[in-house]
């Protein structure tokens, strides 16, 4: 039965990802990828609120939805695609502003989940 929480969440947090970022990305006219940033954070701040849940949110929301939404190998990709076509100070921005407001996410929706 867990299989099925996690496959449900999958199913919604694989398309939210990809609609989310184009619509994010269609809006910016930047090489800064701004669609990757916000599925990531938000998924953070899903996975903070999520801290004092039952397991069966977890596997649903957190490992379904949170897994497919989230990416780090895109996030990988993009920033590697950056440095090598020259913006290396947008790499570099893209990995310390997104480690920074991942982590950031995740406390602030730890900190809402406690209230």
């Amino acid at each position: 039965m867990n299989w099925l929480l996690v496959l449900c969440g999958a199913m919604v947090g694989a398309p939210l990802r990809y609609l989310t970022d184009r619509a994010v990305q269609s809006r910016h006219d930047s090489v800064f990828p701004w669609g990757t940033f916000t599925v990531n954070v938000a998924g953070c701040l899903v996975l903070g609120l999520l801290t004092g849940a039952t397991a069966h949110l977890h596997l649903l929301l957190g490992t379904g939805l949170c897994g497919a939404l989230t990416t780090y190998s895109t996030f990988s990709y993009e920033t590697l695609r950056l440095a090598e076509t020259g913006a290396r100070l947008q790499a570099a921005l893209n990995v310390a502003v997104s480690v920074a407001a991942g982590l950031a996410a995740a406390f602030a929706g730890a900190a809402l989940a406690r209230m």
